[in-house]
């Protein structure tokens, strides 16, 4: 059986020429980026070259690039350290000093329970809602603005819906406040071009799997001039932002991924969109009753997410799986979850619908040939399932 991956928002495979970069630091390239002598040496070049390559990919100065362990912690290292660094501890918070954050209702868990851990310890957050489409409104978050306000942490592009936020205004609302502005681009890195400068960023979020390095490395870009509490202790390493000996090979293996997005971003884009709204056209034109969600927003190139009222997402995707195609109901880290997404009932989806909706998330390596064979595979498992639910519907014929 030839297997259709259709998820490439949970993850990607390891590019061959990401792999090929990554083996020397493996076995012979062995050095700690620490030491002073050749091999020490030959592996802090390779580090430094990879930054160099990963500024590239967001326009930013390579001294601006932190490496972590992927997206979560970078989220987490961006919204502690602004928020805490006018405080000596958690404890010092009080009412009158507390600071305040602003972020959206459909923000990825690593940065909403960040967010909410926060709350417990006396920050308060504003949460601003979106529209049907996955958007924000620019006159809501201009409203949340307080004195007191300290950052503000807008996603780039939705895991789920794939919608981008319009993040260039929002950089102008947070400049013209004085308030930091961090950015989750965990979804929108290598697939749609990066611009920290043009954006206003203060900080933004990455992680290597998304987009062809391997799991375990990500990165965050600290603009110059940013104060941000240290949340590690240790050595010097990564002037002090992010102490502990560096992963030379998923770093090297990040900073390849980043050179070869940026390479072929346009040509990717172009190609990747074409099969994506393929694939929808085919799908809306054989499922009757169905409809893409965030459709009319602006999206990365390569995510559809689609209900399919009348079935169960988890029972779907377990159907298409034994027919060799990988598909998803969302983000990787809720599988399994009993409630709905939080992303689908916040644009307005009914807990029934949201259950009822698969994403379908293309990558580089997806062909033709595939997408022509999910345009066959969706509808049959679509309309065997429905046939079994007691409580769908048909829509009535048109006479």
């Amino acid at each position: 059986m030839n297997r259709i991956y259709l998820d490439h928002n949970a993850t990607t495979p390891v590019d061959p020429a990401v792999l090929d970069a990554m083996l020397p630091f493996f076995s012979t390239e062995y050095g700690n980026a620490s030491s002073i002598h050749t091999f020490g040496q030959r592996a802090r070049a390779a580090v430094e070259t990879s930054r160099e390559q990963v500024a590239a990919l967001l326009n930013a100065r390579p001294q601006e690039i932190v490496f972590t362990s992927g997206g979560t912690e970078s989220d987490n290292h961006a919204i502690f350290g602004v928020t805490l660094q006018s405080f000596t501890s958690l404890t010092s918070l009080t009412s009158s000093t507390s600071p305040h954050v602003i972020t959206s209702t459909i923000e990825h868990e690593a940065v909403l329970n960040t967010c909410q851990f926060l709350e417990k310890q006396g920050v308060a957050v504003t949460y601003v809602p979106v529209n049907r489409q996955g958007l924000i409104n620019l006159d809501d978050l201009r409203r949340s603005l307080r004195p007191e306000t300290t950052l503000i942490t807008i996603m780039h592009a939705n895991n789920e819906l794939g919608a981008i936020q319009p993040l260039a205004e929002i950089g102008k609302i947070a400049a013209e406040a004085d308030v930091y502005f961090h950015s989750d681009a965990v979804q929108s890195a290598g697939k749609i071009p990066l611009d920290v400068q043009a954006l206003q960023l203060d900080l933004l979020s990455l992680s290597g799997h998304k987009f062809y390095a391997p799991k375990g490395v990500g990165a965050l870009f600290i603009k110059s001039g940013t104060h941000l509490r240290q949340l590690l202790y240790g050595g010097h390493h990564q002037r002090g932002f992010r102490p502990g000996t560096e992963n030379v090979a998923g770093i090297v293996g990040l900073g390849k991924a980043a050179e070869l997005a940026r390479l072929s971003l346009e040509n990717d884009s172009a190609r990747i969109s074409r099969l994506r709204d393929t694939l929808e056209q085919g799908l809306l034109a054989r499922i009757p009753d169905s409809r893409v969600n965030s459709a009319h927003a602006p999206r990365t190139p390569n995510t559809a997410n689609i209900t399919f009222p009348g079935i169960e997402g988890e029972a779907l995707i377990i159907a298409l799986d034994l027919k060799g195609l990988a598909c998803s109901t969302g983000a990787a880290c809720s599988s399994g979850a009993v409630e709905p997404s939080h992303v689908l009932t916040a644009i307005g989806l009914p807990a029934s619908e949201a259950r009822a909706s698969i994403r379908f998330s293309l990558g580089r390596h997806t062909t033709d040939a595939e997408i022509t064979a999910t345009l066959d595979l969706v509808p049959a498992a679509v309309s065997q399932l429905r046939n079994l639910s007691p409580t769908y519907q048909k829509p009535a014929a048109i006479s």
